[in-house]
């Protein structure tokens, strides 16, 4: 069976699946904000309340990015601790990937978005084939107004948040921006472990070491003034021009990373 976990977005969400795809069991908690607090008592009552037990967990799939830099570190120290601890394999997802997977099936062009910060968003292009999906464009962070840009023609949008970006998205595109349906929006677990499901077939894991979240852009952070035990530096001297944690990703996710 196979473990998947979303927080990549503040909806975090927890399933269970097995290799046929059927999912056993999932949970998707709509969080007012970035607190991730409920994850493990959450995961605890899926695994009891479905029967399912951690020795049946035999692969874990988890959303990388891009997404809430809190809960994109909060979901992969999990995912690595479970599977140190289990002796198990890890699959690393795209958030935006798998969120395009939720949509229905139709001809027209997929758009996932992610909730960014200051009118953000994280964007990727999609579209739905026999094989499953086909990228069209690289993962990007646009400002709503800089979409029309992004997006040529009518496009189905799916995102995090539907009451706030489907307002922000007709506002911006006007018809261009057909909405899928309501409740596909938020990025599910399920989702995340549909995708991992190929990969777990054939035995393709990403390194429990290497794998890293994908960050698309550095979040807002300022130097400690005190990490060196120095006296805080002015204020001109912070901030901005700060070194990134080791871990970062910051870097383009193309058509053939998969």
């Amino acid at each position: 069976m196979i473990l998947a976990i979303n927080t990549s977005t503040p909806q975090f969400s927890v399933g269970v699946l097995r290799e046929s795809g059927a999912v056993l069991a999932e949970q998707f908690m709509a969080a007012k904000s970035k607190n991730f607090r409920a994850m493990m008592p959450v995961l605890d009552g899926l695994l009891r309340h479905s029967g399912v037990e951690w020795k049946e967990i035999s692969a874990q799939a988890v959303a990388v990015g891009p997404g809430s830099f809190t809960g994109l570190r909060v979901g992969l120290a999990l995912a690595k601790g479970i599977c140190q601890g289990l002796g198990i394999p890890v699959v690393g997802v795209s958030s935006l990937e798998a969120l395009a997977g939720q949509s229905p099936e139709g001809g027209l062009p997929i758009c996932s978005i992610i909730e960014s910060r200051k009118g953000e968003v994280f964007a990727a292009l999609f579209k739905k084939n026999g094989q499953g999906l086909a990228r069209m464009s690289d993962d990007s962070i646009l400002k709503y107004g800089e979409l029309p840009g992004f997006i040529k023609k009518t496009t189905l949008f799916l995102g995090n948040d539907f009451d706030s970006q489907s307002r922000l998205l007709h506002d911006v595109l006007g018809p261009k921006a057909k909405l899928a349906p309501s409740h596909v929006w938020g990025l599910k677990a399920s989702a995340v472990g549909l995708l991992a499901i190929g990969r777990v077939k054939e035995q393709r894991f990403d390194s429990l070491l290497d794998l890293i979240p994908f960050y698309l852009k550095p979040p807002d952070i300022k130097p400690n003034p005190f990490a060196s035990g120095q006296e805080p530096r002015p204020a001109e001297g912070r901030g901005s021009n700060s070194t990134p944690p080791a871990d970062f990703a910051i870097k383009g996710r193309g058509k053939d990373k998969g």
